[in-house]
């Protein structure tokens, strides 16, 4: 068939190569020229120098297991691209946790037992909850927070493992996130697949990632992919569908919900309750302060910080330490509520309380307003079928996972495997 997808992000790239390996005819469009959505390339300057930085610090987990595979399948060395590391939650004095190189679910135990800085009441206290939580099979009511999940979780354990994890994970603050959908997380990552927990840090932009081996491999299959391009308008035309006057069998609609309702909207599909769902969903901004100094560098990739209202980054990366130039760090605030502005100066006094790093001068800064949805309790998700021969993909779309990049790419294949 030929078959049209709109938006050329993680879920769009996932689904253009699939349906091009089941032997469908692509054409994928994106009104930007740089593939990648919300997880794309940005060029900045940085010491006089241009260098390709991201829209958002995005990390990848061993769990990943469907993205990797894509991956793979379009020729990214894996071993190049990322930096594989234990899960590893440490702050600056020392403390935090960091798991061995032991089969799942040993290592999270092992990890929790030999956490540095806790007390002998709070590690126990994170072992009983965890084992409620595997006793339960990880499921829980719709309607309970991760909050309510951590009752009896000493205030140390909560605040140096729970909260970091629901954050980066959920982009959704304790109180108000998904109980349910932390624990899928959980169980996928730290209790299910050994390596699963396993830090990947990018080495490359996230273009480079995966979006640019996508186009290409595309393009060396037989399809196409237009750049550039903003879709105005898709009508139902027996037996398919017009895209802009072009005709398709299918369309894979691929781009943010807000986009993707304006054209269901314009193309008079009875389509309400889709419409509703995917209008109704509130966000989450997600923030990343690029900051500079030479000289200043973090003796790990990644460190946690202690986040507050004044502080509000959670975690700090040494880009240098990932490919990038000496100097460079970037600092991640999930949840984010402030402007740009604000939390550049907040990033930059963190870093000197934190770290001690007191000469560090803006780069650039990023607020993706729409970064996430929030991932509250018992939410209702847009499902993938909208109509006939019109199907949506994304982070976005009903499944078991938060906005991820494994969410995104797992809802991009399983769009194209319902095309027929």
């Amino acid at each position: 068939m030929k078959v049209a997808i709109i938006g050329a992000g993680w879920a769009g790239c996932a689904a253009a190569v699939e349906a091009t390996r089941l032997g469908h005819q692509v054409t994928l469009f994106d009104a930007s020229r740089t593939a990648g959505g919300r997880a794309r390339r940005v060029m900045a300057t940085v010491a006089g120098e241009q260098l390709a930085l991201d829209n958002g610090q995005h990390i990848l987990i061993g769990a990943y297991s469907e993205t990797l595979r894509l991956m793979r399948d379009v020729g990214v060395d894996e071993q190049a691209a990322l930096l594989r590391l234990p899960l590893t939650l440490q702050f600056p004095d020392g403390s935090g946790l960091e798991l061995p190189r032991w089969p799942a679910p040993l290592d999270a135990f092992a990890g929790i037992l030999g956490a540095r800085g806790w007390s002998w009441a709070a590690r126990l206290s994170l072992l009983k909850v965890a084992i409620g939580w595997q006793s339960a099979g990880f499921k829980c009511r719709p309607e309970q927070s991760v909050l309510d999940l951590c009752q009896g979780l000493s205030a140390r354990a909560m605040t140096a493992l729970i909260e970091p994890l629901c954050v980066s994970a959920l982009n959704t603050p304790p109180e108000r996130a998904s109980g349910q959908v932390f624990l899928r997380v959980m169980h996928d990552s730290l209790f299910a697949l050994s390596g699963g927990s396993n830090l990947l840090l990018p080495r490359v932009d996230l273009s480079a990632l995966l979006p640019d081996a996508a186009l290409a491999w595309l393009a060396a299959h037989g399809g196409a992919a237009r750049l550039g391009v903003r879709v105005q308008t898709i009508m139902p035309t027996a037996p398919g569908w017009t895209l802009d006057g072009q005709v398709f069998d299918r369309i894979v609609l691929a781009c943010p919900p807000s986009e993707a309702a304006r054209l269901v909207e314009g193309s008079g599909v009875a389509a309400e309750a889709w419409l509703k769902l995917a209008r109704g969903l509130q966000y989450e901004a997600l923030s990343t302060v690029y900051l500079h100094a030479p000289g200043a560098g973090l003796h790990r990739p990644m460190l946690a910080l202690v986040s507050s209202a004044e502080e509000p980054a959670q975690f700090a990366f040494d880009r240098a330490r990932l490919g990038g130039p000496q100097g460079l760090l970037a600092f991640v605030i999930s949840a984010s509520i402030s402007d740009s502005a604000t939390l550049t100066r907040q990033a930059q006094a963190q870093a000197a309380r934190q770290l001690g790093l007191t000469a560090l001068q803006p780069v650039l800064t990023i607020v993706e307003k729409r970064a996430t949805f929030a991932c509250t309790p018992g939410l209702q998700r847009p499902g993938a079928r909208i109509a006939r021969g019109l199907l949506a993909c994304g982070d976005y779309i009903a499944g078991p996972y938060p906005a991820t990049l494994e969410g995104a790419v797992r809802s991009g294949l399983a769009a194209v495997r319902c095309l027929d």
